[in-house]
């Protein structure tokens, strides 16, 4: 990473569904704030923030929900398709999966383009990259004549075996920019095989660009209105940065920036406390993301929201509805469900004033969990009462008693994220006992011992700022261009050549990756990854494995074996494998601002006893300042409270500050 610099002002924006988090670096100390969002216009708080701290930055590293949001709400731009005759229908096919097997009519989300707007054209690529029907330019024209006349706001042009041969895509794209259209081109964004999610990727990004550019022109527009006039970067899904316009041209690799910003923050901070392999534990206001890291982050290829398939680079990350905002109900069968539904930052939990429903939030309120004297440092009031209004509004089941109400909320939510956690772990073939638990966001630390319980994990890190480490992770995250190309190649001793075409490939990935680096200024200590996508020859789905600079058969062979073995507990060594994808990583280091420097408004209340209900009882329990734990610690039960989040240490734990300023929660021996 690159140092920064003494008196280099920057800041990381994470937009929250509940709260924008804020990390201002100054030269000298790392600052903290915390807004509410304003999801109608999310530039808004960010903007607002600013102002009202009067930073002036010189770069601003933010992690958006623009592009998440546009798909889940169906609200991206009017676009249409153009494809090759016969394939039309492509997005409407898919695949067959059924996401839900017990659903007896099970019904499929609507397609981002409807039927009117998806055009063909007469062309045709064959499966080697040889053109068997040439594009005819008087089609083309016609075609684009009806997509001016479906009054489409954005074009998505994905052929047949496009990224093998692109002539035809370039050529249509060429025209449709000269005649002032937004195109997204799929050789240009996935050039790769599999025609459905290439295709649904291509109108992915189409659908939602046009929204995060108009967003990201206002925000750079209200940045300079406010003097700060730097560069602005955002955070993408494979936890590395990019630039706005990039970003404004490629929104579908954002989808997952927030999530991906706190994976690389927890696992800087598990490496700094001596922990290499983490559980990434993020409970906020709206969703809990989890991920697990041994060493390094965890990428995966592809990920579906809203329905939507998307292949891109993504950091390995699952989430649930899960979070403080998080909505308790009884279903129709006198269960008591939490969540998916979230109260938001718009009316929030019914302690924040605005809202009756009852939350996560609320139900750590009645258990006096969370001081209400305390929220935000006291600059924001709870309502303790409106929290046992709405708590009892679902106490019937329970006789009532609103404080068994709130322990089982607790329960119930505890339950669905130990779940989530035994996904990434467990049923992955990981044991979670070797991991040490990050705990973050602003309702993580509440909750992290009791998981910590359940899963067997002796040790949990809460962070310095937990409440903001999504936005630390951006602020410090790497400057990364992901560039791939497909391929059908054969490692086979008996056919030469393949290994060459193969380097030749990785050769020219790299010189592209470096050039688009060098565009936003990044020219010097870029470090190049190789990546390819292999499988066994016959086989349907392949291995992303790393290679070294130097390619030869019998290394790439020995690095898929390797690879399989430990995937699938097999390998053979006689079989024929496949590159079907060749990729490069580029990286350029990011800044590394000092941890322990962190200056936040001090909590200065008073210690005191108060009667808190931590598992299943009351008891009598020290509540302080995170800030007044001294170097030897302080043993549970105890309430550690600081401006973004509040620290739970139940009995038999004991919480030890690290000189970093993390916090090391362990059971007591």
């Amino acid at each position: 990473m690159v140092a920064a610099r003494r008196g280099r002002q920057l800041l990381g924006v994470d937009v929250g569904g509940t709260f924008t988090d804020f990390l201002f670096w100054d030269g000298r100390q790392l600052r903290v704030e915390k807004r509410p969002s304003t999801p109608r216009n999310p530039e808004e708080a960010v903007l607002s923030g600013i102002r009202e701290t009067g930073w002036q930055p010189e770069e601003v590293v933010h992690g958006s929900t623009v592009a998440t949001n546009a798909l889940l709400t169906r609200r991206g731009a009017r676009t249409a398709l153009v494809t090759t005759k016969g394939f039309r229908d492509t997005l409407i096919i898919g695949r067959q999966e059924r996401p839900d097997i017990y659903a007896l009519q099970p019904t499929k989300p609507p397609p981002l383009v409807p039927d009117g707007r998806r055009f063909e054209v007469y062309e045709r690529v064959a499966g080697n990259g040889s053109v068997i029907v040439p594009l005819d330019e008087a089609d083309v024209s016609a075609v684009l004549d009806r997509v001016e006349r479906s009054r489409a706001e954005a074009l998505a042009v994905c052929l047949l075996f496009s990224f093998l041969d692109p002539t035809h895509e370039r050529r249509i794209a060429a025209e449709a920019r000269r005649r002032g259209m937004t195109v997204t081109v799929s050789h240009e964004l996935l050039p790769e095989h599999r025609e459905y999610e290439r295709t649904s990727t291509t109108v992915a990004n189409a659908y939602v660009s046009p929204v995060m550019g108009r967003y990201l022109g206002r925000l750079a527009e209200g940045l300079r209105a406010e003097g700060g006039g730097g560069r602005l970067r955002i955070m993408q899904s494979n936890g590395g940065s990019i630039g706005a316009e990039q970003a404004s041209k490629e929104a579908v690799r954002t989808v997952l920036s927030g999530p991906a910003g706190g994976v690389a923050g927890a696992l800087r901070v598990g490496r700094a406390a001596g922990h290499p392999t983490v559980i990434a534990f993020d409970m906020g206001g709206t969703s809990t993301d989890v991920s697990f890291c041994r060493g390094e982050i965890g990428e995966r290829a592809d990920l579906t929201i809203g329905g939507i398939p998307i292949r891109t680079p993504t950091v390995d990350v699952h989430s649930v509805g899960a979070g403080g905002g998080s909505i308790a109900w009884i279903d129709e069968g006198g269960a008591l469900r939490v969540g998916p539904q979230s109260a938001g930052a718009v009316p929030g939990p019914a302690a924040y004033g605005n809202g009756t429903t009852p939350t996560v939030t609320d139900a750590h309120i009645v258990l006096s969990r969370l001081p209400v004297d305390r929220f935000l440092g006291g600059a924001m009031a709870l309502h303790s009462d409106r929290a046992e209004r709405a708590i009892a509004s679902i106490a019937a089941p329970f006789g009532s008693d609103t404080r068994r109400t709130a322990q089982a909320v607790i329960s119930v939510v505890n339950a669905n994220m130990a779940r989530a956690l035994r996904l990434i772990s467990v049923e992955r073939g990981q044991d979670p006992a070797e991991a040490a638990l990050v705990a973050f966001g602003g309702a993580g630390p509440l909750h992290a011992c009791d998981l910590a319980e359940e899963l067997g994990i002796g040790t949990v890190i809460v962070p310095q700022a937990p409440g903001v480490l999504s936005a630390m992770g951006m602020l410090q995250a790497d400057v990364v261009k992901d560039v791939e190309q497909g391929l059908v190649l054969y490692l086979d001793p008996a056919v030469t050549g393949a290994v060459s075409e193969l380097t030749q490939t990785f050769e020219r990935l790299e010189q592209q990756a470096r050039e688009a680096l060098a565009l936003e200024g990044y020219r010097s200590r870029v470090r190049i990854e190789r990546w390819a996508d292999l499988r066994y020859a016959g086989q349907s789905h392949e291995l992303r494995v790393r290679l070294g600079r130097g390619l030869a058969g019998s290394t790439i062979r020995r690095a898929f074996a390797l690879a399989h073995e430990e995937r699938f507990g097999h390998s053979d060594a006689e079989r024929a494998i496949e590159v079907v994808v060749a990729r490069i990583k580029a990286r350029a280091p990011g800044f590394r601002v000092p941890l322990g420097t962190t200056a936040q408004a001090t909590d200065t209340a008073a210690a005191e006893q108060r009667a808190v209900v931590v598992w299943d009882r009351p008891r009598r329990t020290r509540v302080l300042p995170r800030a007044a734990v001294g170097r030897r610690g302080i043993r549970g039960p105890a309430v550690l409270t600081q401006m973004d989040t509040t620290v739970l240490v139940p009995p038999g734990w004991q919480a030890t500050p690290q000189r970093e300023g993390h916090l090391i929660l362990g059971r007591r021996t």
